[in-house]
């Protein structure tokens, strides 16, 4: 057969004149809340001729943009410093006082010496780190209601109304509004909110660090009298988390005050006026407070009532006559609750009572925000006056109603993400989640629209009661929640169902990544499972800017590591009442070691490594004293290879591979950071259990002795046997998969890896089979069955069973992004899109080779096009194979180099550019291996053409 490579996108040269853009300090636009006294600044490049990078930047900062713009960098003036990083470049000027902000600009040399312009200017502004700018103090409302004790029925306390009125008398130039909360708030000026973010300051272990968050509030403020409101809820802190109402956790088994029992805010203003002065107004005994408001109910798992008749007109405006409102307390003058607290390892008796946070620290996360609106797509009426409105996609958030009748008129809304077969809405797989929300009518003339703010739901259909006539799709509007971490990623091929299932992996990973990386958004669990998140954190990095994300809950994962060095099933630990997490399992508490290790490997990024060094290091210890003898252990919770399909595979290999591949990883950031000592210990602590592996389960013949799909997945990914035993492991896979009928068997942690791991053996034949299957199991059956997201087990609908089988309603989640880590694979081995070392610098393209089809599979791949919008820039790739032509384009971003793996060795044959490989710009050939001509490329664009056997 022959080929030639063609144009597929522009192959111009880049816009004259290289120069900064997308500046970021800790990876965020314009943080107002930064802690680190050295933060990292970053930006991307543009423009250049190709190819082309960046030899030198200077950095300026200053006290105000006027000094800035004026050349007077009174915090830093780096100078010309010789260096091509973009990112993870050190501020080192003058440490800002306490929340003061700091404005910077950033300007580059190329490597032919041109200088750019001063980059449009970018600011952060530091934490408040002077414990005397804190005037807000913890308050709360009186609460002398009972503890609740039942599980038979739901407590959903009202939401509590805070206020407070204040004078602004001058000119201001600035005014950054600060807010902490046990619980989830929401912070007002003068009628409007402060952001669009929800469900703030952010989960974590309350008693150990609760978050601020700042926001700048300057447009909201007005001469004379203002006001500053909040409304408090639950939140994680008090109202009912994960499953523990179903299995009997928390105070008195009931699943709810898992942190302690009556929510505290903590909120302040500080006023910058125009004359230099300041003025600070911050929460304390004089606010005033009411939970008579219309927020009747107000639960991230249950839902919301709202009854708009109770509404307090323009209660968060001046003039407001609070006389019935009462006066908040110091969170501390509320009484000590003493209760039993249930969890799996027994009961104890805990203080629900207000402690105070031993921390208060800035947020570090992305936040949360409504990303997108989704319009039904069918209106349905299974039974009278029961409407159901289906959004056509599964996601994550809540709906924003449009209604109008008699004050009085109630509706009902309840979410699921599947029907069943008659028509009905599914909720059996919500378990103890109500997931419904309320909405009693004030009867307005010209109708009303409400939306929840404290809670959410995982759904694609909504059902509606209480209408008075038949609906239209204009009363709902889908909103989708998610973390506000930007999009990176586009792919699409030739095949539609894989298409759909790339659009289905990226809505599911938006829908459980909010605040953490959870398992599922609509059941009554929504954890941080430790295990899901190791398996999925290298195909979230494709999809999305998950830095700042992950480096949030990587301080909840330390948070909650045990004393004995393990890392729990999940983090944050809400059931351990501010004890360390006490469940753990092989493969769930090692992604303690992968995600950073990821972090470092896609952002560059050391200083994770260092922060978590010394936890990492406790956990390395834990598993050493677990198996002494190097041999793995059966230890914590078996989880294992989570749902195979009837193909287990024994724990003790298991835990022999994690631990092995988490020395490793050590190993590698030991050496990253310059520790060198370590990096020798922990190479040799991988091979010291690689010779134990070896020796209990591989054969004389280099075959696995307890094989299972999954068992010599692991083993050939994670190096587990020498080279010369790959060709007969990789045989031994080959048969297991034959004698399986061409499928997988298994679960979680195998799933992830087998399409790598068939690839890395030469058998990608093979691995596009399995990966384009239409058939049960596959990633292809939920899409040809209607799935719009990754569902959680492979079973968890069938033609045959439909929801039944070995299917069942306590674990049936439809928006699971585990088996959605194929992912990666589509990216590094379809596309051909990785990271040659840390941070993107160096770029591997190294595509599929192109074969005519797999046998089995419905429509063979002809072309893939894909970007990734990585650290140091875009890359663009596309292939295309026409009967006897392969194509193939790349785009590479400035500042960096590629290794590209060319399927070819007829390199006389080859022209990139319309030119001979010889003589083309920008291109190196290097060497021939394995089959493919490995070549070295410049920043640039470029089309290759070669006549070449396949």
């Amino acid at each position: 057969m022959r080929a030639y490579f063609l144009l597929l996108f522009p192959c111009s040269a880049l816009a004259a004149g290289l120069s900064p853009h997308g500046l970021r300090c800790e990876y965020l636009e314009t943080p107002l809340a930064v802690e680190d006294p050295h933060p990292r600044l970053s930006w991307t490049l543009e423009g250049g001729t190709a190819p082309q990078e960046q030899r030198a930047w200077a950095v300026r900062a200053a006290t105000s943009l006027e000094k800035l713009l004026r050349n007077k960098a009174d915090l830093w003036d780096s100078g010309e410093t010789t260096s091509r990083a973009t990112s993870q470049v050190e501020y080192r000027g003058k440490t800002p006082k306490s929340g003061q902000q700091v404005f910077w600009q950033v300007k580059i040399w190329d490597k032919d010496g041109a200088e750019s312009e001063w980059s449009t200017p970018a600011s952060w502004r530091s934490a408040l780190t002077d414990p005397e700018q804190w005037v807000a103090r913890w308050i709360s409302a009186r609460d002398e209601t009972p503890l609740h004790t039942s599980r038979d029925t739901l407590y959903l306390p009202p939401a509590k109304y805070f206020r407070k009125e204040f004078e602004i008398a001058k000119p201001v130039r600035r005014a950054t509004a600060y807010l902490s909360a046990l619980g989830n708030a929401e912070l007002r000026f003068n009628g409007k909110p402060a952001s669009g973010a929800f469900f703030l300051p952010g989960w974590s272990d309350y008693h150990k660090r609760a978050y601020y968050r700042a926001f700048d509030v300057t447009a909201l403020l007005k001469p004379g009298p203002n006001t500053f409101g909040a409304v408090l809820t639950d939140g994680w802190y008090s109202g009912y988390v994960g499953f523990g109402l179903l299995v009997g956790y928390g105070p008195h088994k009931t699943g709810r005050a898992m942190y302690g029992k009556t929510p505290s805010l903590l909120a302040q203003i500080e006023v910058e006026f125009e004359d230099g002065t300041r003025k600070l107004v911050g929460s304390d005994k004089t606010w005033k407070v009411s939970s008579d408001g219309p927020l009747l109910e107000a639960d991230l798992l249950m839902g919301e009532k709202y009854d708009a008749r109770r509404e307090f007109a323009q209660w968060d405006r001046s003039g407001f006559n609070a006389a019935a409102w009462q006066n908040a307390i110091p969170a501390e003058a509320n009484p000590s609750v003493k209760a039993p607290f249930s969890d799996n390892c027994g009961e104890r008796e805990v203080d629900l009572g207000f402690r105070k946070p031993a921390k208060l620290q800035a947020y570090t996360g992305p936040g949360i925000k409504i990303t997108e609106e989704i319009q039904p797509v069918k209106i349905t009426e299974p039974k009278p006056g029961v409407y159901l409105f289906d959004f056509g996609t599964n996601f994550a958030g809540f709906v924003r109603l449009k209604a109008k009748g008699a004050a009085g008129d109630t509706l009902t809304l309840r979410y699921g993400e599947m029907l069943h077969p008659d028509g009905r809405l599914m909720t059996e797989n919500l378990r103890k989640a109500r997931a419904t929300d309320t909405y009693v009518l004030k009867g307005a003339a010209e109708g009303e629209e409400w939306s929840p703010h404290f809670t959410y739901h995982g759904f694609q259909y909504c059902e509606v009661t209480g209408f008075k006539s038949p609906p239209t799709k204009e009363n709902l509007t889908g909103l989708s929640l998610q973390a506000n971490t930007p999009k990176t990623s586009s792919f699409e091929c030739s095949d539609a169902v894989t298409n759909q299932l790339f659009k289905n992996i990226v809505r599911t990973q938006g829908a459980n990544f909010l605040e953490i990386p959870t398992d599922c958004p609509q059941r009554d669990e929504r954890l941080g499972w430790m295990g899901d998140a190791q398996i999925y954190i290298r195909s979230a990095t494709y999809n999305a800017d998950v830095a700042s994300f992950f480096t949030k809950w990587l301080d909840d994962v330390e948070e909650s590591q045990r004393s004995v060095g393990a890392y729990p099933d999940y983090a944050p630990y809400p059931m351990g009442h501010g004890e360390q997490g006490k469940t753990f399992g092989t493969a769930w508490m090692d992604a303690g070691i992968i995600c950073p290790h990821t972090l470092w490997k896609v952002y560059g990024d050391t200083r994770v490594i260092e922060r978590h060094w010394a936890s990492m290091s406790r956990f390395m210890e834990f598993r050493q004293a677990s198996s002494p003898s190097f041999n793995g252990v059966s230890i914590g919770n078996a989880w294992g290879d989570w749902l195979n399909l009837k193909d287990p595979t024994p724990m003790e290999l298991i835990d022999s591979a994690y631990f092995a591949h988490t020395a490793q990883l050590m190993a590698e950031m030991a050496e990253a950071t310059g520790r060198i000592l370590e990096a020798a210990q922990y190479r040799q602590t991988f091979e010291d259990v690689r010779k134990a592996f070896a020796d209990k389960y591989i054969t004389a013949e280099g075959t696995l002795l307890k094989a299972s799909q999954t068992a010599c997945v692991l083993a050939l990914q994670f190096d587990l046997v020498p080279q010369g035993n790959r060709a007969a492991l990789g045989k031994q896979l080959v048969r297991l998969v034959e004698a399986n009928q061409n499928r997988m068997s298994t679960g979680f942690l195998g799933t992830k890896s087998i399409l790598p791991a068939l690839t890395s053996i030469g058998k990608q034949s093979l691995a596009v089979r399995l990966f384009q299957s239409r058939e049960f199991p596959s990633w292809g059956y939920p899409v040809v069955n209607g799935a719009t997201s990754v569902w959680e087990r492979w079973d968890s609908y069938t033609k045959e069973n439909s929801f039944g089988g070995d299917n069942n309603a306590a674990m049936n989640s439809f928006s699971h992004y585990s088996f959605g880590a194929v992912c990666q694979w589509m990216f590094q081995s379809l596309a051909g899109i990785d990271t040659d070392g840390p941070g993107y610098q160096k770029i591997l393209l190294k595509p599929i080779k192109p074969f005519s089809g797999s046998e089995g599979a419905p429509e063979p791949l002809t072309w893939v096009k894909a970007s990734y919008a990585s650290p140091t820039g875009t890359i663009k790739v596309e292939w295309r194979l026409d009967k006897t032509q392969y194509n193939y384009s790349v785009e590479i971003p400035p500042n960096t180099t590629a290794t590209l793996h060319l399927p070819t060795r007829a390199l006389d044959t080859v022209s990139v550019n319309d030119s001979p490989m010889e003589t083309a710009k920008g291109v190196k050939f290097l060497q021939f291996e394995d089959g493919l001509s490995v070549c070295e490329l410049q920043p640039g664009a470029y089309r290759f053409q070669t006549h070449f056997g396949l």
